[in-house]
């Protein structure tokens, strides 16, 4: 496996200063998020955006599509199909092959809507297959429609289409609702990504989106985790995505090369870092 870094870590950069004080950390794999490509695209071209990923040697792994509802049944779900088509076509021409969309949901839900659901995703991921790109849905910890992996694995299973695939999160998995033994009904190759987070010393009841730690600074089993996805051959980008603000307002290069110590050691540790 590979270690990347998520734009959402650097938030407070911007598009080219987080991802040039990456480069300059030994950073090569990142992942995009669409908030600050659309600021970027105020000022500069699409062409000038991709122009800072290779003209630093940056591999874009992936990207979060901002297209909320395109998974769940909802009365706004057209409008986020046309959303996602949108993002499809620019993160495309940004050298993209893979994006994804959190689950993110508060509605209450009926046993036919996760039928409704599967159909749905059928439906994107042949909208991103049309770009050439794979699609992941991603399951967030306190979403109302999928909040498990096991659900998660469920539904893009019936979902059955080639372009759709699940995303795993560390820390939605490992404080959220789900078991240490839904890992374990992963089928080889079936993740698309992981994001890769440790969890605080704190409650799990006091955990919530910032409440993430670099890898090995907090005590979740990494370890075990690691292993388990090397066993069912997942060899792609380990992305670490953090919301606390010392890591989103801090300097880029200095964070960057923080979590690439810390993140390399545990993965070296865990016997899955690729050299």
């Amino acid at each position: 496996m590979t270690l990347g870094l998520h734009q959402n870590t650097s938030s407070g950069a911007g598009y080219r200063r987080s991802l040039e004080g990456w480069a300059t950390a030994g950073i090569t794999n990142v992942e995009l998020t669409s908030p600050l490509v659309d600021e970027f695209l105020k000022t500069e071209t699409l062409a000038v955006a991709k122009r800072v990923l290779t003209d630093n040697g940056l591999t874009p792994v992936s990207a979060a599509s901002g297209a909320a509802g395109i998974f769940e049944p909802n009365p706004n779900r057209a409008a986020a199909l046309d959303t996602l088509k949108r993002r499809c076509e620019m993160f495309s021409e940004l050298g993209l092959t893979r994006i994804y969309q959190p689950t993110i949901a508060t509605a209450k839900f009926t046993a036919d809507d996760y039928k409704a659901g599967a159909a749905n995703m059928r439906e994107v991921g042949e909208i991103a297959s049309q770009y050439k790109l794979t699609f992941m849905a991603e399951a967030v910890r306190n979403s109302t429609f999928i909040a498990t992996v096991a659900t998660l694995l469920r539904m893009t299973r019936e979902a059955g289409h080639p372009a759709m695939k699940p995303l795993f999160d560390f820390y939605h998995f490992l404080s959220g609702p789900s078991k240490l033994e839904e890992l374990d009904a992963v089928r080889a190759g079936e993740i698309g990504h992981v994001h890769f987070q440790d969890l605080p010393n704190i409650p799990q009841e006091l955990m919530d989106q910032t409440t993430r730690e670099i890898p090995g600074d907090g005590v979740a089993p990494i370890d075990r985790v690691l292993r388990t996805l090397q066993a069912k051959g997942y060899t792609g980008t380990l992305s670490v995505e953090l919301f606390l603000p010392r890591f989103q307002q801090g300097d880029p290069f200095q964070i960057a090369s923080e979590i690439k110590r810390k993140s390399e050691a545990v993965m070296r540790k865990a016997g899955v870092l690729r050299n």
